[in-house]
């Protein structure tokens, strides 16, 4: 009777092994680089396999979303199967480059600048009248909402930055910049006394593109016979293409 025993408790326990780690079971696993995120999900649940998204990897030229590598290798290289439910790991690529937001509230205007050209964010300028911190930064916004240092945005993001101002200037006679080149504008907005503009061109990549590309689009919006205060914020968008003929100022 022991001897018994001990025999069904040794064939028993083998027969639940084979059972509960699907002993002779072998599943292959198949390339999935190069695939799309949700084929490649697909084509690993239907072999009764799971996946796990492990990590997204920045990559401008790839499609969204593409399997540029995954944890467990294919069958056909590594020579091994696996088991249902195995997890399969994927890491997925991003178009969008996410970058840190830099604390700059109560820095100046210049430093602000520099710091948000050298991670890669554009930015527009907006002054609000105050009796201290002339030119620092008051507040921060990505969206329209309050950005916190530390805060992860897209590269090429454009931040809003609130400058205080407690000095408006005299008023300005207010130009149409529109088919102008950026030199062209700066050149009337130095002879005006401004000097405060920002120049967004998305498609310009290189230097050269900034000189050739001209302005179709600028805030505060051209009305003829409007003046602005000197220290009047000018933002221009531009695009490489357009053409307009403008007569500058003598």
């Amino acid at each position: 009777m022991v001897v018994l025993f001990y025999l069904v408790i040794v064939f028993g326990t083998i027969l639940y092994l084979d059972f509960s780690t699907n002993h002779g079971e072998k599943i292959e696993v198949p390339n999935l680089v190069g695939l799309n995120g949700e084929d490649a999900k697909q084509k690993i649940e239907d072999l009764g396999l799971e996946y796990q998204i492990v990590d997204s990897i920045y990559d401008p030229k790839a499609p969204e979303g593409t399997v540029v590598e995954q944890l467990v290798e294919p069958t056909s290289l590594s020579k091994v199967f696996v088991k249902s439910g195995r997890v399969i790991g994927l890491r997925l690529t991003k178009r969008s480059q996410m970058i840190e937001m830099p604390g700059l509230v109560n820095k100046q205007i210049q430093f602000a600048e520099s710091i948000l050209e050298q991670r890669g964010l554009r930015f527009i300028i907006q002054y609000r009248p105050t009796n201290e911190a002339n030119g620092s930064v008051l507040d921060q916004l990505y969206k329209g909402k309050r950005v916190k240092e530390g805060d992860r945005i897209p590269m090429g993001a454009v931040i809003t930055l609130i400058v205080g101002q407690n000095d408006l200037g005299e008023p300005i006679e207010l130009m149409n910049f529109v088919g102008m080149t950026m030199d062209e504008a700066k050149y009337v907005l130095d002879t005006l006394g401004a000097s405060s503009y920002n120049f967004v061109c998305p498609d310009c990549i290189t230097h050269e593109d900034s000189v050739v590309a001209r302005i179709f689009s600028q805030t505060p919006e051209f009305i003829e016979g409007n003046t602005v205060f000197k220290s009047t914020q000018f933002t221009f968008s531009m695009k490489i293409g357009f053409d307009s003929e403008i007569e500058l100022p003598e």
